[in-house]
């Protein structure tokens, strides 16, 4: 068992920046492959952006691609998404998740094992 914990979202205008931080326990956090997810209001969760295990390995949606980075220091069993350039279209609960399946990270949601609860990213015009 995996218990996730994202922490810095909050309110931020546009062309504003935030890093989100997710803190794991539980389990040897480098045996998981992350990810970032989102959901906004009305709209189904959609793929943000992994990260494979040892942290060589990085995807990101077309949306957040050049914008958005991920990272994450195994050695203090978190995972980060710096979040750069946000519009209002960024808005929305963003998810991280950890999957013991996969070595690197995948933007199919059913293929992470564990959530967090979620963090608010609200971003103003």
């Amino acid at each position: 068992q995996v218990q996730l914990v994202e922490s810095g979202g909050g309110l931020v205008q546009a062309g504003g920046s935030l890093r989100l931080s997710c803190a794991a326990s539980g389990r040897t956090f480098s045996n998981y492959a992350m990810g970032w997810f989102r959901q906004a209001p009305g709209k189904e969760r959609e793929f943000v952006a992994a990260i494979s295990r040892s942290g060589g390995i990085t995807s990101y949606a077309d949306s957040v691609k050049g914008r958005f980075t991920i990272s994450r220091t195994n050695a203090k069993n978190t995972v980060y998404l710096q979040m750069n350039s946000l519009k209002p279209e960024d808005t929305a609960v963003y998810y991280c998740a950890a999957s013991y399946r996969l070595v690197v990270g995948s933007s199919r949601d059913y293929e992470y094992d564990y959530w967090g609860q979620g963090t608010q990213v609200t971003v103003s015009s």
